[in-house]
């Protein structure tokens, strides 16, 4: 294993060699994150009650399939974070910010038009141009072209902007574009911009219904994200130990802040908690923060136990377990396209060799004619659907195994792409 988590990297102003990209915690907690990420999108095609209702809603949901949705809600935050930390990694290694910068804009701009062709795809199996969907991978890429300009800033100065737009972007909640429909007049453009921005919705692209855009993941506060995850790369600069009480203190203090501000009620989340009639739905609605756009406690809640994980894991011996997510964390972007043609593909055939009907398989529920009666009949329950995951997740590992041993012995350009 690689000792890199543990050693210091130089800062990108600093005259010493450069050090390794590489750090194996940050590899490790990554993997983790995608492999959790993978039950959520497994769920979408294998569980029953995806076809039926949000896991989140407290009127129909139950504890284990609210907390299935809920453990996957650290997987978004933490990998836009990382990626923001790994930018500042590479530039550590000795990058200029013009190489820097060009890598993130050409990168994003490739995310991008993977997002609305293989992964459209691989989410749908569709290809129609009618329906655009824009989602984690639309805002990554955004966010990597938003921050390819930021990198010429001081660091201190992007971390300000970033922590800035998580902190505030609430504050915008209560300017809200009015729901669009076929047979309604279509959005202004500024308010295509500002759904694109800050509000999930559906507009056409012009005026004419039969193009419709499906904007699922906001850019802010995502870009804020990953710009705050850049300056968090500063405290790989640092000695070990310091680190890890940095890590320790700032993850612990998010995760304070989270708590207080979600009891309070007052600002952070646009949906508020509530008493409800047990102690466990309580607990559910406490928790039940907003994903779509993320709000402040809902990045609280999920990055403050991320940062507190770099610490613990920096010191934990890793077992063969460990070693497995460092290898997905390593193929990111391999591992999240798989993902979906195992876990959709795999549903098919499931499906097919069960009698199910298959049209809740293509296209988009809610947005596709698929018949009612096919989505009552459609997925499995909980625990089918938790060894699909578990398959799915077995049966990627030796490719993304073989895919990370590629990168590690070749320096070809376009794999830093993938």
């Amino acid at each position: 294993m690689s000792t890199a988590a543990s050693a210091p990297i130089v800062e990108p102003e600093s005259s010493a060699p450069p050090v390794r990209q590489r750090v194996d915690s940050i590899d490790l907690l990554r993997g983790f994150v995608m492999v959790v990420m993978m039950l959520d999108h497994t769920r979408d095609f294998w569980h029953s009650a995806a076809f039926q209702f949000d896991p989140t809603d407290l009127t129909k949901t139950y504890g284990a399939l609210f907390f299935t949705r809920w453990i996957t809600h650290f997987c978004a935050p933490t990998f836009f974070f990382l990626a923001g930390t790994g930018a500042y990694l590479r530039r550590a290694k000795g990058v200029t910010a013009r190489e820097l910068s060009h890598f993130l804009w050409t990168r994003g701009l490739w995310l991008i038009v993977l997002e609305i062709t293989v992964f459209k795809l691989a989410m749908t199996f569709t290809l129609d141009p009618g329906f655009t969907l824009l989602l984690t991978i639309w805002a990554l890429g955004w966010s990597m072209i938003a921050l390819s300009l930021l990198v010429y800033l001081p660091v201190s100065v992007i971390g300000a902007f970033g922590v800035a737009m998580i902190v505030l972007h609430n504050l915008f909640d209560t300017l809200v574009v009015a729901p669009w429909s076929p047979g309604k007049l279509a959005p202004s453009v500024m308010e295509k911009l500002a759904i694109v921005l800050h509000q999930p919705a559906i507009f056409p692209i012009g005026h004419s219904p039969k193009f419709i855009v499906f904007s699922g993941y906001p850019l802010i506060p995502w870009i804020g994200v990953m710009a705050a995850g850049y300056a968090f790369g500063r405290l790989y600069t640092m000695d070990a130990p310091t680190r890890r009480r940095v890590l320790v203190r700032l993850g612990s203090g998010v995760i304070l802040l989270f708590v207080a501000l979600r009891a309070a009620n007052v600002y952070g989340d646009a949906s508020r908690w509530s008493t409800q009639k047990t102690t466990a739905l309580t607990l559910m609605s406490f928790l039940n923060t907003s994903k779509y756009p993320p709000s402040l406690l809902y990045l609280c809640m999920t990055l403050g136990p991320a940062i507190l994980a770099l610490a613990l894991l920096e010191r934990n011996r890793r077992g063969s377990l460990g070693r497995a997510f460092v290898t997905f964390g390593r193929v990111p972007m391999f591992f999240y396209g798989m993902q979906w043609f195992v876990a959709h593909g795999g549903a098919l055939i499931a499906y097919s060799l069960a009698g199910k009907p298959t049209s809740p398989l293509f296209g988009v529920p809610g947005f596709s004619s698929i018949p009612s009666a096919d989505l009552a009949r459609a997925g499995f329950s909980l625990p089918v659907t938790y060894l699909a995951w578990i398959g799915g997740v077995l049966l990627l590992y030796p490719l993304c195994k073989w895919f990370a041993e590629v990168k590690r012995r070749r320096n070809d350009w376009w794999l830093s792409y993938l």
